[in-house]
């Protein structure tokens, strides 16, 4: 299908998509979230492809909602409504539970939503000179796509606290400091760094990383006995092991 703001690409095993409204700095609208909820199952349902990558034009990978695109609606109890908040929740939910790993490819702002679907992704890889932020307090609003529940998740719940409560402005070095980034790299190395990700998933058993997944997946919403016990008793398809391990049977 045609897209009006996003782009979809593939090459070889990786399929990238990026949101493409780079004079708004990719500013998410109804509109990009539907075409995003396609892409991704497109990327996700399609054989060939083992990684995804997300990414934004131009100087943003997202500056986040788009207030303009709501129209007239009325902003009730800090929500932006159910217009925008339910593709983002199915693209959210599309992007934790598809058997491929997405990386979120971070090379400018990062504010409030658009940080939302980020730290949906597996991994995040991140320009150190990227600005990030969640400014819901900043404009009266409440996050409403996982904020509360990742943004701690992944830099712990004083920082989260702080971040939020104070809609700070962070930089792509601190965030990895932090720790919620998988690489941290000057700007004009990210291209590259992105692509020795995206190689060496490429090089490792598709079966074996979409189990571990779900089983991270599984293990942020377990106690750790709920966990191990997850692990042990689900099974999956991992249909290339015997060519993998044949090498030490010889």
């Amino acid at each position: 299908m045609g897209y009006e703001e996003i782009l979809l690409s593939k090459n070889e095993a990786v399929a990238t998509i990026s949101l493409n409204r780079p004079d708004k700095l990719n500013a998410i609208t109804p509109t990009m979230l539907a075409e995003l909820n396609a892409a991704v199952r497109d990327a996700g349902e399609d054989e060939n492809v083992r990684t995804i990558v997300l990414t934004g034009e131009g100087k943003a990978f997202s500056a986040g909602v788009d207030l303009v695109s709501i129209g007239d609606r009325k902003i009730k109890e800090g929500g932006v409504g159910s217009i925008l908040d339910d593709p983002a929740r199915r693209l959210i939910v599309q992007i934790e539970t598809i058997p491929k790993i997405i990386i979120a490819k971070i090379n400018g702002f990062c504010f409030t939503g658009a940080l939302e679907i980020a730290l949906a992704c597996d991994l995040i890889a991140v320009a150190e000179e990227a600005k990030f932020g969640d400014t819901h307090s900043k404009w009266g609003l409440r996050p409403s796509w996982g904020m509360s529940q990742r943004l701690p998740r992944a830099v712990g719940m004083a920082k989260a606290r702080e971040l939020s409560y104070m809609a700070i402005t962070f930089t792509g070095r601190e965030a990895a400091d932090w720790g919620m980034t998988t690489r941290c790299v000057p700007r004009a190395e990210l291209d590259e760094a992105v692509n020795a990700l995206t190689q060496t998933l490429g090089e490792n058993s598709g079966g074996s990383l979409a189990a571990y997944k779900d089983l991270y997946r599984e293990a942020q919403g377990r106690t750790l006995y709920e966990g191990l016990n997850y692990e042990a008793s689900t099974a999956y398809v991992i249909d290339d092991t015997e060519e993998r391990v044949s090498q030490f049977r010889k």
